[in-house]
């Protein structure tokens, strides 16, 4: 992903008065929300499988006054069928997500801790489901960057607190 693309994705992810960056980290950019407050590093994929609802992305969220931490969010380039499961692939490790439409999440916290864990030690995932009309579409991120993104964001809200 290249600066302009992340700047753009943040023109979609909230208002600009709403966040403060944090920096950029390979793919992967770190921000502070006053809002929530919240932290969290967030990318778009290198390629998904076509265009659809809108711009996909993944974040990983730390809330500090509701005491989450590593809550990971992914938005989906497309909307999903009812009945179709979401799988995460990162690196050989398979998760099961949870969620709807064009949203998908971690099924609990100890997933999102496997998943935060499988994140810093992978070079690439990819996120699939079956969309609307029942056909197959993936997007796909390149994970540098990511365990730095991730480690700034929870300091910036440990700082927080």
């Amino acid at each position: 992903m290249t600066r302009l693309g992340l700047a753009l994705l943040l023109l979609l992810a909230a208002p600009l008065s709403a966040k403060e960056s944090l920096g950029v980290f390979g793919n992967w950019g770190a921000f502070r929300d006053e809002a929530g407050p919240r932290c969290y590093a967030i990318a778009i994929p290198r390629t998904n499988s076509a265009s659809g609802s809108g711009q996909a992305y993944a974040s990983v969220a730390t809330w500090p006054r509701r005491n989450i931490r590593g809550q990971i969010h992914f938005r989906l380039s497309r909307e999903t069928r009812a009945d179709s499961a979401v799988t995460l692939q990162i690196g050989r490790e398979r998760f099961e997500l949870t969620g709807g439409g064009v949203d998908a999440w971690a099924a609990d916290r100890a997933m999102d801790a496997a998943i935060v864990a499988a994140l810093r030690s992978a070079d690439r995932m990819s996120i699939g489901a079956a969309d609307s009309s029942g056909r197959r579409f993936s997007d796909r991120y390149v994970l540098d960057g990511v365990a730095s993104a991730m480690d700034a964001a929870t300091v910036a809200c440990a700082r927080r607190r």
